[in-house]
């Protein structure tokens, strides 16, 4: 029996799909500066220094939901273990649970992608550092980003591409070993998306 959140971890992208485009919304999680993004916009939430604990958690909340409560899929970066010298790591796991469980109660299908694989997908290389994540935005995809925010904001419009390629709306042509990047994530049932 499956439900409206199984996922499957060798999904590979989907044949060119006719009819309307789903709306994919990308989101790259942070505790002070989430990207946001899908194929027309992207958009950042900040938060204060002065934020911590439970009010900065129920800020986020607020308005990470605002963005994706219209959205027929969520494209989640995953955790970056290799950040061990980062502090706030439990904050930060709990607000991916958070936004997780949020989706999950609103019915609203979410996927997971591991930052390599998202490297990998958007740039053609899985260490792929934050100026070559620009470079390919603008050289494939005609976008710049820049800002406090810029780096956030190409990583939310990442993984709406992903979204899009996996669904079979690609926003541009991924050569195919790109679109293999995308096999090792967790994506939810593709009806469950395109029944929305």
């Amino acid at each position: 029996m499956s439900t409206l959140f199984d996922v499957t971890i060798e999904a590979p992208a989907a044949p060119a799909a006719a009819g309307p485009r789903p709306l994919v919304i990308g989101a790259d999680l942070s505790l002070k500066s989430t990207g946001l993004g899908s194929a027309d916009w992207t958009d950042h939430v900040r938060t204060k220094d002065s934020q911590r604990g439970h009010p900065r958690l129920a800020f986020l909340m607020q308005e990470i939901g605002s963005f994706l409560r219209t959205a027929d899929l969520v494209v989640l970066e995953g955790p970056s273990y290799g950040h061990a010298g980062q502090g706030g790591h439990e904050e930060l796991a709990g607000l991916r649970i958070m936004v997780q469980h949020w989706l999950w109660r609103r019915e609203i299908p979410y996927a997971i992608v591991p930052p390599s694989s998202l490297k990998l997908f958007f740039a053609g290389h899985g260490q792929a550092p934050k100026s070559l994540m620009r470079g390919a935005a603008e050289r494939l995809y005609g976008r710049t980003f820049e800002g406090p925010a810029a780096n956030d904001e190409c990583d939310g419009f990442a993984l709406a591409a992903a979204g899009y390629a996996w669904l079979g709306h690609p926003l541009v042509e991924v050569p195919e070993r790109q679109l293999a990047a995308l096999k090792g994530c967790a994506w939810p049932e593709r009806e469950a998306v395109t029944a929305r």
